[in-house]
């Protein structure tokens, strides 16, 4: 099987996932715990603690982890129903690209302005997942 660019950008989405994780989350973390700044479960969820940025990182992956889902179903029907090129491909990575940029603005500000790019990167990737859809069910 051929790494498609569709497929390549789904496999771009994953590892900034799990980026975020080793080395952003998982560092801090394991850091403080480490130091004895903290236990292991000090760090729930739904608890606001650490610098500014780290909720907001937080978020981020968590945003990350519920996107995914949906651009992996789209990317492998579109694979299968061979949408592997063209429009579709085009679209797969505007898609990974807004991923980064919101993932960026997330967690770099949490200043009006930076919230209004980062929910235009979000709007780009919903109207990137109608696109996909719709050249699926078109096809």
């Amino acid at each position: 099987m051929t790494l498609t660019v569709p497929l390549a950008c789904l496999t771009a989405f994953a590892v900034w996932t799990v980026s975020l994780v080793f080395f952003g989350l998982g560092p801090y973390r394991v850091g403080n715990v480490l130091l004895g700044r903290a236990k292991p479960g000090q760090f729930p969820a739904a608890v606001p603690h650490g610098p500014d940025w780290y909720p907001r990182l937080m978020r981020a992956h968590a945003n990350c982890v519920e996107n995914l889902p949906v651009f992996a179903s789209l990317v492998l029907v579109g694979h299968l129903t061979g949408h592997t090129s063209g429009a579709f491909a085009t679209v797969c990575e505007v898609v990974i690209a807004a991923r980064v940029g919101q993932t960026i603005a997330h967690i770099s500000s949490g200043r009006t302005r930076v919230i209004n790019i980062r929910f235009t990167f979000f709007l780009t990737q919903v109207l990137g997942f109608l696109l996909l859809a719709g050249m699926i069910l078109r096809g």
